[in-house]
């Protein structure tokens, strides 16, 4: 079988990567002979909504099940919806995780276990990876939803460009209007998923 971990590095000796939404790279590992593929997390930069890309992007790899540190509402919203199981909670380094895993260790959960925005600011464990992606998110919003399928393109959608001198009514009208297209996109993937032929 096939589980996903949140990483920091490269390798199965690479260290879990406590955001899930904003993690470095996720590690795709099969669980019987241990092989692995390596994918940059392209959302680690968006403006918001990388908790419910990074949840499609795990869902369309075919895993059974994602290992994390922490993992907010939208994300496990998404990821139940795609039938993906849910561990939280999980430090140490990849290899370790998949192990326990493997061994029937790891408890799942359905429920969310940080609130949202958690690994926006802050709570970074690699802050400096952060810093480097908001500077390319700035400006870079190039309109809502565009990019949000569930295959191919990611991210370039959510970017929050051109916050910088927005009004707190623009600002609320902007984190609305986001909203919405984030339920939108999530109605269409459980559409997909309830109905896989006629997608």
């Amino acid at each position: 079988m096939r589980v996903a971990v949140s990483a920091n590095g490269k390798d199965l000796d690479a260290q879990i990567d406590p955001r899930f939404g904003r993690c470095a790279f996720f590690i795709v590992v099969e669980t019987d002979d241990m092989s692995f593929e390596v994918f940059d997390n392209e959302n680690i930069a968006l403006g918001g909504g990388a908790g419910i890309q990074s949840a499609q992007f795990i869902a369309s790899k075919g895993v059974e099940a994602i290992i994390t540190g922490n993992c907010g509402p939208n994300a496990v919203r998404t990821l139940n919806a795609a039938g993906t199981k849910i561990i939280v909670g999980q430090s140490g380094t990849v290899r370790e995780a998949v192990e326990k895993y493997k061994k029937g260790l790891l408890d799942t959960t359905s429920k969310a276990n940080v609130e949202d925005h958690y690994g926006a600011s802050g709570g970074s464990s690699n802050p400096g990876t952060f810093t480097r992606g908001m500077g390319r998110c700035m400006g870079g919003g190039r309109g809502m939803g565009r990019g949000m399928g569930m295959r191919g393109g990611t991210g370039q959608g959510m970017g929050a460009g051109g916050d910088i001198g927005r009004s707190s009514d623009d600002e609320l009208s902007f984190l609305k209007s986001q909203t919405e297209e984030l339920r939108r996109q999530i109605e269409v993937i459980e559409s997909k998923i309830k109905n896989p032929k006629k997608g």
